[in-house]
């Protein structure tokens, strides 16, 4: 089976004289640059590498990571690829990524395991500990926290089987 690749990252700015860029998550992703990853930069330059190495990487946890590269090692290299966007293999990400990635679960449904409930996930907000799901349904919205003890599994299609917390109450 071929490899499948996602969109995670794209590339800021140029930071500093070493190559260094800053790289901001995309479509809702939370960060996924991490030390060691492999990722295309695309679109690819015509001359030079498309797959560069993740030699380092640390973040403030507010304006993005700072990234640097193999293969970018001055400012000039780091400036040709701000704007691009940064490729993974599905296989090297995180085997969670589905309790995160909002473009995937906006719109499915979530089924209470508890009352048999059916709601739709309206927004996923990402916060500090854990994302929050935005649930609509027939007795209004509901903010369920994305933890084990709620959120099992994430399956490909059909409701997503959730508990419901004691306490949290529809608005």
């Amino acid at each position: 089976m071929p490899d499948r690749f996602r969109c995670i990252a794209r590339v800021q700015k140029a930071h500093g004289r070493q190559g260094e860029v800053v790289t901001v998550p995309v479509r809702g992703l939370p960060p996924l640059v991490r030390e060691g990853l492999e990722v295309a930069v695309v679109p690819p330059s015509l001359r030079g590498d498309r797959w560069h190495r993740i030699l380092a990487c640390g973040s403030d946890g507010r304006s993005g990571s700072l990234v640097s590269l193999s293969g970018i090692e001055d400012l000039s290299a780091a400036e040709a690829i701000v704007g691009k966007v940064l490729l993974a293999r599905d296989s090297e990400l995180p085997e969670d990524l589905a309790l995160h990635d909002a473009r995937r679960l906006v719109g499915r449904d979530v089924r209470d395991a508890g009352t048999g409930e059916i709601a739709q996930i309206s927004e996923v907000m990402t916060g500090p500990a854990n994302d929050v799901w935005v649930l609509s349904g027939p007795r209004g919205e509901l903010l369920l926290p994305v933890i084990d003890e709620v959120v099992r599994d994430v399956p490909e299609s059909g409701p997503i089987d959730v508990r419901v917390p004691a306490g949290l109450e529809w608005e």
